[in-house]
């Protein structure tokens, strides 16, 4: 079995630090982030989706946390196709309009290509200091299975090298019947890791909680079951403690996926109060970690 590692989608959330999980001594961002980094292996940083990063910021990321701490990314909104706010995008580079969201096209070739360059460059202390797992590339609703999409995916690719990619898609027509396969083979035949996800059925975002390794690395993320999940509400969307039950449904099936890849990271993005911090600890014990 390969390595596993159980981690949350967030040390920073204003209703985490008001829940009592961090012990008193914790009172700054970097004795937060030491903390954390004793409870777990693994982090995903989500609010590079809102916003790209700086340079200096992941270099403090990577000087406070230990040797074999990993961060994965969460790619730029722009960089996947979803609406972004004109005022997240590098100052220089944002484009002369009236709207409050663009999107790619928004931008001249350019100016776009230059978002890439800094976007990817602001991750370079923690690929140098071996603490870069992943950039997650979460792709939205809208983004089905048809050849050009493909062609993105494998194009995200190319200018990740040797960054890691991998990719989480939230259009169900990925997993429609023989499509299930497809989707899988293709990721395998570019060795492109796969993201799972357990999150709420029956909304045009939701897909099956399809767990695959098509790489070397194998990720899942627990979004929860809020009945909520369309509130613009980020908390009430997310709001969503996973049973013991429910948690020990899924240890077998994250030991399985663990047989075939080299490493699993398991991230609980259920991120209200200390909900994904107690659910991942829960998971370390049922996994036996």
């Amino acid at each position: 079995m390969g390595t596993i590692d159980v981690g949350t989608a967030s040390w920073t959330d204003k209703t985490l630090l008001d829940s009592g999980w961090y012990p008193a001594s914790a009172d700054n961002p970097e004795k937060r982030l030491a903390y954390y980094a004793r409870q777990y292996r693994v982090v995903e940083v989500d609010s590079t989706y809102y916003g790209p990063p700086a340079e200096q910021t992941t270099r403090l990321w990577a000087e406070r946390t230990p040797a074999g701490f990993t961060f994965n990314i969460k790619a730029f909104s722009l960089l996947t196709g979803h609406p972004t706010r004109v005022s997240a995008i590098y100052k220089d580079l944002r484009p002369e309009t009236d709207k409050k969201n663009v999107y790619p096209g928004d931008l001249p070739a350019q100016s776009y290509e230059e978002v890439w360059s800094r976007f990817l460059a602001a991750l370079d202390p923690l690929a140098e200091a071996g603490k870069l797992g992943a950039v997650l590339f979460q792709f939205p609703p809208w983004f089905g299975i048809r050849r050009s999409n493909k062609d993105y995916v494998l194009e995200v690719a190319a200018r990740c090298k040797p960054i890691v990619p991998v990719f989480e898609f939230r259009n169900a027509s990925w997993f429609d019947g023989a499509n299930q396969n497809e989707t899988l083979d293709f990721l395998r035949a570019h060795k492109l890791g796969f993201v799972g996800v357990d999150m709420p059925q029956g909304h045009k975002s939701s897909v099956p909680p399809v767990l695959a390794a098509t790489s070397g690395l194998a990720v899942v993320r627990f979004h929860g079951h809020s009945d909520k999940w369309t509130s613009k509400d980020i908390h009430e969307k997310f709001g969503y403690e996973y049973s013991r039950r429910e948690l020990s449904e899924w240890a077998p099936r994250l030991r399985a996926l663990a047989d075939d890849a080299d490493t699993t990271h398991v991230l609980f993005n259920n991120c209200y109060r200390d909900y994904a911090q107690r659910n991942a600890t829960e998971m370390l014990s049922l996994l036996e970690l």
